[in-house]
Order: structure tokens, then C-alpha cells, then sequence
């Protein structure tokens, strides 16, 4: 039986949600915990839905990643088989989307 920090509030299995869908839904989790309402019990539930919920956005966000590294990459590797020898990457093109 599915766990609720596994599953949505509509009973759906977390892997079933967007990444927008459980951000939005990580967004309520934290509100209703800082509002500080909830019983002891209540905040367990919620702490352990928003750690799934956290979990579960950083894969979508790993996935993406990985996505655009294999898309620059081919990319690259496209533009450098039609590139003359030594041939230099257009101005600011090296690292423009590691946004680290």
C-alpha cells in the first residue's frame, strides 16, 4: 500500500506528478508547516510529503540537466564536424547554460 509521503493528496503515485504539479504542491506542504497548526503528527506527515516532494523535483531537475548536457553535446559535436580546423567558438558560447 502506498505510503502518504509516496502518494498525492488525489491518491496519485508521486512519480505520476509534473515537476510543476509537485512543486506547487511542495509550495502548500511548506506554507501550511510554517503557519505551525498542524499538530505534532500532522507535521511529521507533512515534513516526510515534503522531503518525497523535494526528492522528486531534483530527479525532474537531474533529468533535465542531463537532457541539455546530451543536446549541447551533440550540438557541439555537430558544429565541430562542420567548423574549419581551429576554428573558435562564437563570443560567450562556452558555459552560456551551466548556471554554475
Amino acid at each position: 500500500m502506498p505510503t502518504p509521503e509516496t502518494t498525492s493528496p488525489a491518491g496519485d503515485p508521486l512519480s505520476a506528478l509534473s515537476y510543476e504539479e509537485a512543486r506547487d504542491e511542495l509550495i502548500r506542504v511548506v506554507g501550511e508547516l510554517e503557519q505551525g497548526t498542524a499538530t505534532l503528527e500532522e507535521s511529521i506527515s507533512l515534513w516526510e510529503r515534503g522531503e518525497a516532494l523535494a526528492r522528486h523535483c531534483e530527479e525532474w531537475l537531474i533529468g533535465a540537466k542531463a537532457r541539455l548536457d546530451a543536446a549541447r553535446a551533440g550540438s557541439a559535436a555537430a558544429s565541430g564536424a562542420a567548423a574549419p580546423s581551429g576554428a573558435a567558438a562564437p563570443s560567450g558560447a562556452s558555459g552560456a547554460f551551466d548556471g554554475e
